[in-house]
């Protein structure tokens, strides 16, 4: 894909929100010069949305492997992976990118999910040695995209190398370096470490790199497929509708957790008839918010569809990954809210879904 730019042109705890009772904010619309600058001499970005926990003890990673949809217990050091946490019904609560740092098993998540699934896991803790702490005030998390020789030269202070790999990471006195999938052909570090010593380095990617708006990775995150669950859509969907299955965030060898007879029964049976897709709404309509039903013109009585992630695009309008029946792709158009809302257009994911049968 090319660039968009050649030049800048169970039930969920009380304390988890609905998506009707606790709307997003409006979405941040980021300079054209942030987002051209992913596309020149590469930017970086201090990430404000997410949360990180910690999980320590000896039972750490077996109390994980049998909460979450992915194997913590054969997590290895050099290695980060994805997970989501269901409810009983096998309804996404949180989603995360997992990883090993020394003893400590760390999980990243929408910060605003955190608190809720935080008190939630520990809940079942029960016998376990293992403890779960946030860490989010001790750690800064920051996000990186460009060409390969741009972000080499600007994490050279701090990191000998850089990981060669989607979900390859690389540990260093500075924190731990993670590759996450590309976008638009520009490599994609997210770089998480004790805090003071992150921005000790700050002034060295400066020098190098333009620091942007947090929003240009949510865009990014979009445009490499990878659903994120925030509170918006807490419950909403099973992993399958959001594409965790092709993206490697579950494992159905492992065993048991919260939601798998649902999860592996959705797989197993094939008639998985939701899948995610990706999707552009023209203009900045205020709707255009995770949460946001999607209507279909030959079925206007009942939604098709609901928007998980939105952004503000390089190009203009709104770029969506919206979960949606599979049939309402095949004829007519969708449209946001209402029939009369905003239609779609819809885009090429970066990976390819399995067919359905």
């Amino acid at each position: 894909m090319t660039a968009p730019l050649a030049s800048p042109s169970g039930n969920a705890p009380a304390s988890v929100s609905t998506p009707a009772a606790d709307a997003p904010a409006a979405l941040p619309r980021p300079s054209r010069d942030e987002f051209a600058a992913v596309f020149a001499h590469g930017a970086y970005m201090p990430l404000t949305q997410f949360g990180v926990i910690d999980a320590t003890g000896d039972d750490a990673a077996s109390f994980l492997h049998g909460q979450l949809t992915n194997d913590t217990q054969h997590l290895d050091a050099a290695s980060a992976r994805l997970a989501g946490y269901c409810s009983a019904k096998g309804r996404l609560l949180a989603s995360f990118l997992t990883w090993r740092s020394g003893e400590t098993i760390r999980l990243l998540l929408s910060k605003d999910v955190q608190a809720a699934v935080q008190k939630r896991l520990s809940m079942f803790v029960l016998r376990a040695k293992a403890k779960l702490t946030d860490a989010s005030g001790e750690l800064a998390v920051v996000a990186l995209a460009g060409s390969a020789v741009d972000l080499r030269a600007a994490l050279s202070t701090a990191f000998d190398a850089l990981p060669d790999a989607v979900h390859v990471k690389i540990d260093g006195p500075a924190g731990t370096l993670i590759r996450v999938p590309d976008a638009f052909g520009r490599l994609r570090y997210l770089w998480v470490g004790p805090k003071a010593e992150v921005e000790s380095h700050f002034a060295a990617l400066d020098a190098k790199l333009k620091r942007v708006s947090p929003a240009v990775w949510d865009w990014l995150d979009i445009r490499a497929g990878e659903p994120r669950i925030t509170q918006a859509v807490v419950e909403q969907f099973v992993p399958q509708m959001v594409n965790y299955d092709v993206l490697g965030a579950v494992n159905f060898r492992k065993g048991c957790y919260p939601g798998q007879e649902v999860v592996a029964r959705s797989q197993y049976r094939g008639t998985i008839k939701r899948r995610t897709s990706l999707a552009n709404v023209a203009g900045e309509p205020d709707t255009v918010k995770p949460g946001a039903e999607l209507f279909h013109s030959d079925d206007l009585g009942q939604p098709c569809g609901m928007i998980v992630n939105a952004a503000a695009a390089a190009e203009g309008g709104v770029d969506v990954l919206v979960e949606i029946k599979l049939a309402a792709l095949e004829t007519g158009s969708v449209h946001l809210g209402s029939a009369e809302g905003a239609a779609l257009a819809f885009l090429a994911l970066p990976y390819s879904l399995p067919t359905e049968v």
